[in-house]
């Protein structure tokens, strides 16, 4: 989630990374690949300059940024290191799901040690977080979050359609540079399909109003405790042009709704995952 100023770049160190992962069933099975590279070592101190030259920002306020996202991807590791390791879920997600949870897992450790090496190759401090830090009840909202395996996944679609919407509400910062904007779409259809795969593993379970997509600001049956993550995305209008029953055609609104997902703002960002934190 809200790596979309740091994980995009990593696409210009292996351009073709996320080219190779154009099949769903590839993304799981490719994410270990992500690691390798990001482990140059010269990588961290090319992303201070990279950053300069893009953004025009100083070093404190990149490590600030890479901070903040540190946060939010010790949140994910941790959510999805604490599931692979308990075998009430284990057990209920069966082989292919805990496979799947388990190669998410690794992916988010991957972006941790990433964002740590970065930060401290650029002179900061990482932050450091534990499982203790955080809340995956979201202060009782989720009680049985590590005793239900569909109360699992709602909350992994939740993390993972947020992380969506904040990609693209970065798209704008980032447009000055052609190279990176490219970059960041390029993930932003990777954070798409991994909030695919985990609705159609929630559909197979039996939420079956639940779409690979959103649909207007429909939570997918999880309810009021995540609509924050869903609002505003019922928007039928795109660059100011009505999307409904456009030139003719008999689009309605919930189809104008699913072609598009709405940007969030990282404030957005913030209060969705505040009550995660402990």
């Amino acid at each position: 989630m809200n790596l979309q100023n740091i994980i995009s770049d990593i696409e210009k160190v292996d351009p073709e990374i996320y080219e190779r992962t154009s099949e769903r069933r590839d993304i799981f099975k490719n994410f270990g690949g992500a690691s390798k590279k990001i482990a140059l070592a010269a990588l961290p101190f090319a992303l201070g300059s990279i950053f300069n030259k893009a953004y025009g920002q100083s070093t404190s306020d990149i490590i600030g940024v890479l901070n903040f996202a540190l946060k939010l991807e010790y949140l994910e590791y941790n959510f999805y290191q604490q599931g692979v390791a308990n075998p009430i879920i284990t057990t209920q997600a069966g082989a292919a799901g805990t496979g799947a949870l388990t190669t998410i897992r690794d992916h988010e450790n991957a972006h941790v040690n990433f964002l740590r090496t970065t930060i401290t190759a650029l002179g900061g401090t990482p932050v450091t977080l534990t499982a203790a830090n955080f809340d995956y009840t979201a202060h009782g909202a989720f009680p049985n979050w590590n005793t239900n395996y569909d109360t699992y996944l709602a909350i992994a679609q939740t993390f993972e359609d947020t992380g969506v919407r904040a990609y693209k509400g970065q798209a704008g910062n980032v447009k000055s540079n052609r190279t990176v904007l490219t970059a960041a779409l390029n993930i932003h259809s990777v954070e798409a399909r991994h909030a695919s795969h985990i609705r159609q593993m929630r559909f197979n379970r039996g939420a079956t109003t639940t779409k690979p997509w959103i649909t207007g600001k429909d939570t997918g049956g999880i309810g009021a405790a995540v609509q924050a993550s869903y609002n505003g995305e019922d928007a039928v209008t795109q660059a100011n042009v009505p999307i409904t029953n456009i030139n003719g055609f008999a689009i309605s609104a919930n189809a104008a709704t699913e072609a598009f997902d709405e940007p969030l703002t990282q404030a957005d960002v913030l209060s969705i995952v505040t009550p995660f934190f402990v």
